[in-house]
């Protein structure tokens, strides 16, 4: 009866189908007589489990995640050879967090414990990773995760203080982002009067914090800062905001918005003779649809970047170069290469190589102790647990970047400041915006 016991043990009431698979578990293993027809080929099977938002308000960041697992299972035909020798079979396990952070942990306790994987891997946002985070940890199973802020998923669970012995990250973090904005803004001659625009919302509050958000860096760099008030989400009426910005002659504009709130507010800029030089922000101005979504208007504007087709890199498991990879996504897709492709791909990536080189990759103590060993070359840059700025955490690169109007697509995103990861040269200068 270990494996009720192990169930039990772990604060989870058993289900009749858990302990029937544990007992079934058990009587095939005291069937010596029996012989191992099933496992002549392998030396046992690996699943991995692989949790996104594919639906919901956050579907534009798990678009690619479904692509990528299909593309990987091609390159993998099921099997996987480790560095042992052996062969094992291999079943790459996607699901849909929904955009829900309840769904998310629901989810992951499943695969956890139903399925019973080896490694777990959710993809993009907070959302879905600091749930999922914490049930790995919970259950002691192997996580690896990509698409979130490291701050937003060391912090709340206590990580500043602690580490973690079953969760890694890799990803840019906060104070990074915001000190490529003030990079994007250096590159430009202005008043160096900055208006900022941030939403009544936990996004707004983080960035709009005056110890660790935006002002901070802003200010520390000779910048003035306005900040007008927090506005609704979905609001139909910027004129206060815009009203205050001109008063004070702000030839920038930064913050975090979403797409529909910066195009109500580009459009009402237009229309208030409000035309600062730059107007940056998170979130909204990271898929090309949101800027498409305003026309002749998203020209010019600019934000931090994740991945494009320009990073020098390649993938280790497929060889692979960004810009390869971003030319077969548009051929079978027909759309546009988003930022998430990369870091899809680099997950999946970096998951193959921590399997291949587990001494038992069926044993998830092993996979956890080959993933705390990472030293990889990856499609999103080196991922290397060194213990900086974490224990638990990889930096990457993030740059800075400006949609210009592209000749295959309406607009194009090109890196403009390279301020805080000099890897290479940015593509082109920052301009400023040429307003209709």
């Amino acid at each position: 009866m270990t494996y009720y016991n192990k169930i039990v043990r772990s604060g989870v009431r058993p289900t009749r189908r858990t302990v029937l698979q544990g007992l079934a578990a058990g009587a095939a293993a005291s069937t010596l007589a029996l012989p191992r027809y099933a496992r002549a080929e392998t030396a046992g099977k690996i699943k991995v489990g692989y949790i996104s938002p594919t639906t919901g308000p956050l579907a534009l960041f798990g678009q690619t995640d479904g692509y990528m697992l299909d593309k990987v299972r091609a390159v993998l035909g099921g099997k996987l050879t480790a560095n042992n020798g052996k062969t094992y079979e291999i079943e790459l396990l996607g699901r849909d967090s929904q955009s829900n952070p309840n769904k998310a942990s629901e989810i992951a306790g499943n695969l956890i414990l139903n399925d019973e994987i080896q490694l777990l891997l959710p993809a993009s946002t907070t959302d879905t990773i600091l749930p999922s985070a914490e049930q790995a940890e919970l259950y002691e199973t192997p996580c690896l995760s990509a698409g979130a802020p490291w701050q937003a998923v060391v912090f709340p669970r206590g990580g500043g203080k602690q580490t973690f012995d079953w969760t890694y990250h890799f990803f840019w973090g906060l104070d990074e982002a915001l000190n490529t904005f003030v990079g994007i803004w250096n590159g430009l001659e202005t008043n160096k009067k900055v208006g900022m625009l941030f939403p009544q919302n936990i996004d707004g509050e983080t960035w709009g914090n005056d110890e660790y958000g935006l002002p901070v860096p802003t200010k520390k760099a000779g910048y003035e800062v306005f900040v007008p008030g927090y506005f609704q989400p979905r609001t139909n009426d910027f004129s206060a905001q815009i009203a205050e910005f001109k008063k004070n002659g702000c030839e920038i504009i930064g913050g975090i918005t979403y797409p529909d709130d910066l195009k109500t507010f580009v459009t009402q800029c237009n229309q208030q003779g409000f035309k600062p030089k730059a107007i940056t922000v998170a979130a909204a101005l990271l898929f090309p649809s949101g800027v498409e979504a305003m026309g002749p208007l998203g020209n010019g504007m600019s934000s931090e970047v994740w991945w494009t087709p320009a990073f020098p890199f390649k993938s280790s498991l497929t060889g692979e170069t960004s810009r390869q990879l971003a030319d077969q996504w548009e051929a079978d897709t027909k759309h546009q290469w988003t930022q998430p492709l990369g870091y899809s791909h680099a997950l999946l990536e970096v998951a193959i190589d921590i399997l291949k080189r587990a001494s038992d990759p069926t044993s998830r103590e092993s996979v956890r102790d080959a993933m705390a060993a990472t030293d990889l070359e990856s499609l999103v840059g080196h991922i290397k647990f060194d213990g900086q700025p974490h224990k638990n955490v990889c930096k990457t690169p993030i740059f800075g970047g400006q949609w210009v109007k592209g000749e295959k697509w309406p607009y194009d995103l090109k890196i403009v400041d390279n301020s805080v990861n000099q890897l290479f040269k940015p593509q082109q200068k920052i301009q400023p915006i040429q307003w209709p």
